[in-house]
């Protein structure tokens, strides 16, 4: 009988292994969302007063930014996802929804570059070059885009690019805002 049990014992780290093994390839097969959205949904938006980006647009203050439901799209020249969303932003602006833009870290000829290339749907764009205005709106990355309702309370974040399927979303949520 006890020749038994430590036979049944020798397999223990065999099982053990295995189920090791088996929580690691649930969770790299089903991660865990670790997607941080801003703390500002429901809230107003902070203060902004933030120099041009583009010769072509003024820059952004809170005076900008409200008064009007619209769309802050946080965003940048060297951002590759931004580059892609710049069609679903051009159909936004085309439907008559007000769109204000922030430059993240960005110098001004690289900027130019890209809305020369990508289309240029912002009705303003700041120039964010440390990052403190997207940091106190609660963004942790780009491309996201908050909607904002006529008295300036951020009513929704989008993190990541606006794909095609997310435009009659947007628009009907700006225009419910109105």
């Amino acid at each position: 009988m006890k020749r038994h049990r430590v036979r049944w014992l020798l397999w223990v780290p065999l099982f053990a292994f295995l189920l090791f093994l088996g929580l690691f390839a649930r969770g790299l097969l089903r991660p865990a969302d670790r997607t941080i959205g801003s703390k500002l949904v429901g809230q107003s938006m902070p203060d902004i007063a933030l120099p041009a980006a583009s010769m072509t647009r003024p820059g952004l203050v809170s005076g900008r930014a409200t008064g009007r439901a619209g769309l802050i799209n946080v965003f940048a020249s060297w951002c590759v996802p931004c580059a892609s969303e710049a069609p679903q932003l051009a159909a936004l602006a085309d439907a008559g929804v007000p769109i204000d833009g922030i430059a993240i870290r960005d110098r001004p000829e690289d900027l130019e570059r890209f809305l020369g290339q990508y289309g240029n749907p912002y009705r303003s764009i700041g120039s964010d070059v440390d990052s403190r205005v997207q940091m106190a709106l609660g963004s942790s990355g780009v491309p996201e885009t908050f909607v904002v309702d006529r008295s300036g309370v951020i009513r929704a974040q989008k993190i990541g690019e606006i794909r095609p399927e997310d435009v009659p979303g947007l628009i009907a949520a700006v225009k419910a805002l109105q």
